[in-house]
């Protein structure tokens, strides 16, 4: 069963047994990112806040995902502003269908991850929850969110172990790939063009 039961955020954070605390810049998209991960025996859990300016768009965008330890989202709650316009994403997962913002969407049944286009975090979903050996790769599906245009997809996505610390990730249709720099964690260090860590809190 993929359903999982709701959680009450503040009091999870406090019992957890690990957390752990980056600060990413967004290089093309012009940002930061404050982004904390819990995990504890039941559940990952996440939350974190972006602030940027891209072309003529201020944003602020807030984000919590729950994740199972097979590193799968179950349940996810994206709130952003943009140019003083506040809007709300939820998803939720019931065996393996998918309602967001109440509604099932056929088209993202069995879809096991999401992609938000502003954080480098949701390359850690496929990383962690694949477990591919040296030069394995694989093609998966994905809930694709673009936060500054509004849209929501299924799309296909290619992702290559090239090493422990590195990983090839690709578009598919190919109109986009990158080598990604990753820690033992598998969270992003480097994303060429896209995105950095500045620094890394472990509690």
């Amino acid at each position: 069963m993929d359903r999982m039961p709701a959680y009450n955020s503040s009091n999870r954070m406090k019992h957890s047994s690990t957390m752990k605390t980056i600060i990413w810049k967004g290089i093309f998209y012009n940002s930061l990112e404050y982004f904390q991960l819990s995990e504890n025996k039941d559940a990952i859990l996440v939350k974190s806040k972006i602030i940027g300016t891209f072309k003529d768009k201020t944003y602020l965008v807030e984000y919590s995902l729950n994740i199972d330890k097979e590193w799968k989202v179950f349940n996810f709650e994206i709130e952003f502003e943009i140019n003083n316009s506040k809007k709300k994403i939820n998803g939720v997962k019931n065996n393996n269908e998918w309602k967001i913002n109440g509604k099932t969407n056929t088209q993202f049944t069995n879809f096991d991850f999401i992609d938000t286009s502003l954080s480098p975090f949701t390359n850690t979903l496929p990383i962690k929850n694949l477990r591919l050996n040296d030069s394995q790769e694989k093609e998966i599906n994905v809930i694709y969110i673009d936060i500054l245009e509004q849209i929501i997809e299924p799309v296909k996505q290619k992702y290559r172990k090239n090493s422990d610390i590195n990983y090839r990730y690709e578009n598919i249709p190919n109109d986009f790939a990158a080598d990604i720099d990753v820690d033992e964690f598998g969270l992003v260090i480097f994303y060429p063009t896209l995105f950095k860590r500045m620094t890394t809190i472990d509690t």
